[in-house]
């Protein structure tokens, strides 16, 4: 009688096999280290981790946008040279 091999579980990550790690590191943009860290707190439910990966995320505050000096900003007033504004006009219907 021949036997099927059997199938690995879908919703589970296997750790040993190196493609489906790198396939879920991959797709949550995760290191080796931090996927390692993340399954031996959660547990090896793919769902869970892409959860947990989405939470720690969320919970990031956002970078501050690279504004310049004021001075910088003043300068640059300064030098610019004021443009003609051009009236806008109204469509009559």
């Amino acid at each position: 009688m021949r036997r099927s091999t059997p199938r690995p579980v879908r919703n589970k990550l296997d750790l040993t096999d190196r493609v489906q790690m790198r396939l879920v590191r991959k797709r949550l943009s995760l290191s080796d280290a931090e996927l390692t860290a993340i399954v031996g707190r959660i547990g090896n439910s793919i769902s869970a981790i892409s959860k947990e990966v989405a939470k720690q995320r969320a919970n990031v505050p956002p970078k501050p946008a690279d504004v310049p000096p004021a001075a910088v900003i003043a300068a640059t007033g300064a030098t610019e040279q004021a443009s003609p504004e051009i009236p806008l006009t109204t469509p009559t219907s």
